[in-house]
């Protein structure tokens, strides 16, 4: 069968699965979607594609890696999107998260022959994007996949390699979803949410019945994942960091600070798993025996991400996306009213980790990772919302929209103190630890840039007993 018979058989298939989708919703035409994201600067060098939030960041999968959503339901009428803008647009945002493993999910329901982008546009992309995005792309989760789907696949089989393609996973159902990635941080449309209750409804008695999940158990004793600061204190006589943390950072600056990609690699989920196990049993974790520095990279991340109450507290959330808000020269000062404004522990713990990431950082000419990539690994796993899905709104530096739209939170730490309560004695210099946009944002635009230095050493040896 020739290219052009497999496109007029796709576009046969995108109408049947119309008129089925059009029967279901009642007779529901097609719509233009709404804004996705009103507070969107209109200056944004995309903002005529990335307004309709048909590409955002979702948190992060089950390995530790970011999520990347693409809603077919979000694009407009063609007549309405430049195809070629949303194919920058789509490699402007990877670009930020290619160093890194990432997770690409795909909802296919709302591709309609009104919105489609041509056949040629899709070889196109295919072969743009080169093999540093194919590397990095670790899973692709094709959900609601219908006959149009196999049949693109037919066409692009010749073009795509037998390593890519084992890499696609076909996922009916939104709640197959959760066997691999947190669910709960996706942003998923609701125009997808209702396709998926019709496809349900339809399978009834068809389908297996939901198993309803039993309440959570009492936390052990001895458990170290899940659990807040305070539980992990109270049970480890007082001591105020983390086991989990003092062991993958001492493990990691004897063994991992010049290993290239630290933090960006993801692990296996299996072993990651068998870690957490045994640390909420109380158990003995001997990092060698995985031959793997991921591993306690992963668990480290891990650890921040699973805080009942993220490090920098669902309490400073709205104090740090208003961050931007405030002039450049008095933002450091904010930024140190907030740090201080943190709870103790808190304080200590974010302490401990930011001169341990410092400590990266000055070894970024071996690992690669600077204070700008490791702000882009760790964002998500220090501050997140308590209601809603786990990005925060788009922070954008006004006087730098025009030049690379990069968006930051300048996370402090003390140099000269010699214990917790002298951050209100002592001086203070800050560590422009960059949170930026990519990390953070629903729409997920912003350029790297590297640190700014302020001349001076952010965390010395001997500065604090913690450290």
């Amino acid at each position: 069968m020739s290219e052009i018979d497999y496109e007029k058989l796709a576009e046969i298939e995108l109408q049947k699965d119309e008129a089925e989708d059009t029967q279901s919703e009642q007779g529901e035409t097609f719509m233009p979607p709404p804004l996705m994201d009103p507070e969107l600067n209109i200056n944004h060098p995309y903002y005529d594609v990335a307004r309709h939030g048909i590409i955002q960041l979702a948190g992060d999968d089950n390995s530790g890696r970011k999520v990347i959503t693409f809603s077919c339901c979000r694009m407009p009428p063609s007549h309405q999107l430049n195809h070629t803008r949303l194919l920058e647009y789509l490699k402007y945002t990877l670009d930020q998260y290619v160093e890194n493993d990432y997770t690409v999910v795909y909802f296919h329901y709302g591709l309609k022959s009104l919105n489609k982008p041509s056949l040629k546009w899709l070889q196109t992309a295919y072969k743009e994007f080169d093999r540093k995005y194919k590397k990095n792309l670790k899973a692709l989760y094709v959900v609601h996949p219908t006959n149009f789907i196999k049949i693109l696949w037919n066409i692009f089989k010749p073009l795509i390699s037998h390593k890519f393609g084992k890499k696609i996973t076909y996922l009916n159902y939104l709640s197959d979803l959760r066997e691999h990635l947190k669910y709960d941080q996706l942003n998923i449309p609701q125009e997808v949410i209702r396709h998926d209750e019709n496809l349900r409804g339809k399978q009834k008695g068809k389908l297996p019945s939901v198993v309803k999940v039993p309440p959570p158990r009492p936390p052990l004793p001895t458990q170290q994942f899940g659990v807040s600061l305070q539980y992990i204190k109270d049970k480890n006589k007082g001591e105020l960091i983390p086991p989990v943390m003092k062991e993958t950072v001492s493990y990691l600056k004897r063994k991992g600070l010049q290993v290239e990609g630290l933090f960006r690699r993801s692990a296996s989920i299996q072993t990651i798993k068998d870690v957490q196990k045994l640390y909420n049993q109380g158990k003995s974790v001997n990092f060698d025996d995985y031959h793997d520095i991921h591993v306690p990279a992963v668990i480290l991340k891990t650890f921040l991400r699973e805080l009942p109450q993220p490090l920098l507290t669902f309490e400073c959330y709205d104090h740090i996306l208003g961050i931007t808000s405030v002039e450049s020269s008095l933002r450091v000062t904010r930024c140190k009213q907030i740090i201080q404004g943190l709870p103790e522990h808190n304080y200590v713990v974010l302490k401990y980790l930011i001169c341990f990431l410092h400590m990266v950082s000055q070894e970024s000419i071996y690992n690669r990772m600077t204070a700008s990539s490791l702000a882009c690994v760790f964002g998500l796993n220090l501050i997140w919302p308590s209601k809603g899905t786990t990005s925060l709104s788009a922070l954008v530096r006004e006087e730098e929209m025009e030049r690379d739209r990069k968006c930051l939170l300048e996370a402090t730490a003390l140099t000269s103190c010699t214990g917790a309560d002298a951050r209100h004695e002592g001086s203070i210099k800050p560590i422009s630890l960059y949170l930026r946009a990519k990390s953070c944002s629903r729409s997920a635009f912003s350029n790297p840039t590297d640190l700014r230095s302020s001349g001076q050493k952010p965390c010395t040896r001997g500065a604090s007993p913690l450290l």
